[in-house]
């Protein structure tokens, strides 16, 4: 047994994330006993992971369909949290065991609530107010958001001091838990907003109440659960519900629904794009895997991400530079410090060229994606290993099938489908069947076939585009070739 556990007294680490009233006020939150006073909560970190509480932690247990994050709250006192959130009909169902947990754990603050994850977010709302001067910014869209977010990071340090969510720490949990990331010093918050769910964005925009907005686009990601681009569109449109007078909507110009999104907002309302003459940018060149070369006021940059997407992405990081008054020299230092985002459009140079963009997948990023690397002007010859793209629903027959009638008529010397559902792709692809292979799985064995058949095909200089959903793994074959190569990414 701990020295917690024995009721030992635990150090109070001074400065909490919030005071214990604004704690109780924002979560509508009840403390349980009469031993412990509101005055007395203090937490440092929050946390709904319980093997990633350290001591001063906030453990928020959460409620999913396979897990309940409550059988946990035990490890959590272990390891030191400072303050728990109950679920009330959880306590009310058992009140003598958590009744026993607050005494056996008498420094520790336990908060019943009517719902862990909306106290989560309520209680992340309350933090960000306490930064009034902060301005909080927001990038959402069907694809691209966690390239558009990393190169306006870039870019915006060039001037602020700069927090955003790591990664794409962006949904009903995980942008909440980035916002207690937020610290004095910090002048601006840039936070990636996803969703794979109804009313989400509206769930997350509500604790940062962004300013600031960019959207990236309106595709057909996750259409399998809202039904359709309208529905999808509806939703990202929720990001800006707190832009006010003096805020901004940033929107992709060339977007069919850009004008509804425009529709009915209060802030200024800005269009960027390739062919956006008011946007102060002009493209000057491709150069394919190197990336493209534009101008920003007349002041020339290099985008080292390749493809007209990144392309896109960085113009919508761009416009909103300027509205926050960058100058044209800030943006291009913050545009040429860019690099590639784990597996996004990571281009890996050796024995084979590999692209390597398989974080994500849905049927726009797929397309452009197929499209840029039919185009590359390359020496060697190209193979594309083509994964699964998920959580299509209903579209995800046809969407595949169209990616198979895309590669069918592209510029490719072999083209490989993996997945269950990149079987609909390989038929509709048949025309090429002579450059087909397909392997219905992507489990290690399947990845390391797939290995073998790429160093059995491919030459000295050749191409290598990697994409699929993240869940389909393809990042794996990347230490695979590399190895073959004799060199590592």
């Amino acid at each position: 047994m701990s020295d917690v556990k024995k009721g030992a007294a635990v150090k109070k680490v001074n400065g909490s994330l919030l005071s214990g009233e604004k704690l109780i006020h924002a979560v509508q939150g009840s403390l349980v006993g009469s031993a412990k006073k509101v005055h007395d909560i203090c937490f440092t970190s929050v946390v709904t992971d319980s093997r990633a509480v350290v001591p001063g932690s906030l453990f928020v247990p959460l409620i999913g369909e396979n897990q309940d994050g409550h059988r946990y709250i035990p490890q959590g006192l272990e390891k030191g949290a400072s303050l728990v959130f109950v679920c009330k009909a959880h306590y009310d169902k058992d009140t003598g065991l958590y009744e026993k947990m607050a005494a056996d754990y008498p420094s520790v603050a336990f908060v019943t609530v009517k719902n862990t994850l909306h106290a989560l977010q309520d209680a992340a709302a309350a933090y960000v107010e306490c930064f009034p001067r902060l301005i909080p910014c927001a990038v959402t869209g069907s694809s691209g958001k966690t390239t558009t977010k990393e190169i306006a990071a870039a870019v915006l340090s060039q001037k602020y001091r700069v927090i955003s969510n790591k990664g794409n720490l962006n949904s009903e949990t995980g942008l909440p838990l980035s916002v207690f990331e937020i610290r004095a010093e910090h002048e601006l918050g840039l936070f990636e907003m996803g969703m794979n769910r109804r009313d989400e964005i509206a769930e997350i925009a509500a604790v940062l109440k962004p300013n600031y907005c960019i959207v990236t686009n309106i595709g057909r990601a996750h259409i399998g659960i809202l039904g359709s681009r309208q529905a999808i569109a509806e939703e990202k449109k929720k990001v800006f519900t707190y832009v006010k007078e003096n805020g901004v909507a940033v929107i992709p110009a060339a977007d069919d629904f850009a004008d509804f999104l425009a529709e009915g907002l209060k802030g200024k309302v800005v269009r960027y794009g390739k062919d956006v003459a008011e946007s102060g940018t002009v493209f000057l060149r491709d150069e394919g895997l190197e990336g493209t070369v534009f101008s920003v006021d007349g002041v020339e940059m290099h985008l080292h991400l390749p493809g007209a997407y990144n392309f896109s992405n960085a113009l919508g990081a761009v416009a909103l530079a300027r509205e926050l008054g960058l100058t044209p020299e800030q943006i291009k230092a913050g545009i040429e410090s860019v690099q590639p985002l784990g597996a996004r459009s990571h281009l890996i140079k050796g024995r084979l060229n590999i692209l390597e963009d398989c974080y994500n997948a849905n049927p726009d990023s797929m397309t452009k994606a197929v499209e840029f690397c039919a185009d590359l002007p390359v020496s060697g010859k190209k193979i594309f290993v083509l994964g699964d793209m998920l959580e299509l629903g209903d579209e995800s027959e046809s969407a595949h099938g169209s990616i198979g009638a895309l590669v069918a008529e592209s510029d490719v010397d072999k083209v490989i489908f993996v997945g269950e559902e990149m079987k609909t792709a390989c038929k509709s692809a048949e025309k090429i069947a002579d450059k087909i292979e397909y392997i219905a799985s992507h489990d290690d064995k399947a990845i390391e076939q797939i290995a073998e058949k790429i160093r059995a095909f491919a030459s000295d200089g050749d191409f290598v585009l990697l994409k699929a959903s993240n869940g389909i793994g393809l990042n794996r074959l990347v230490p695979l070739l590399c190895d073959a190569e004799g060199a590592r990414p």
